[in-house]
């Protein structure tokens, strides 16, 4: 794992304890941190990470909180920012 990696497995943490407590300002700055560690190293960004963020508003989204989670008959999720109202779609 390098150190780009390592950095933004601890943002997405610091980015979830944020949500957790509320300051979703925290939270967008840790994503935000998170996404240019990504461009500048040119390492993806965990699937974890990126289905939990928005990607209009750099929300982090908790499920039931700040996102609609919702399953369709096509065999896809679709999430759904409360913050912007963006909307997000990946098969299961």
């Amino acid at each position: 794992m390098t150190i780009a990696e390592e950095r933004i497995e601890r943002l997405h943490q610091l980015a979830s304890e944020a949500a957790a407590e509320r300051d979703t300002d925290l939270a967008r700055e840790y994503v935000r941190l998170a996404r240019r560690v990504a461009e500048r190293n040119r390492c993806g960004l965990p699937t974890e990470f990126r289905r939990f963020t928005c990607d209009e508003c750099d929300a982090y989204l908790r499920p039931g909180v700040d996102a609609r989670v919702r399953t369709r008959a096509g065999g896809h999720v679709v999430i759904r920012c409360e913050h912007c109202g963006a909307t997000k779609r990946y098969p299961y």
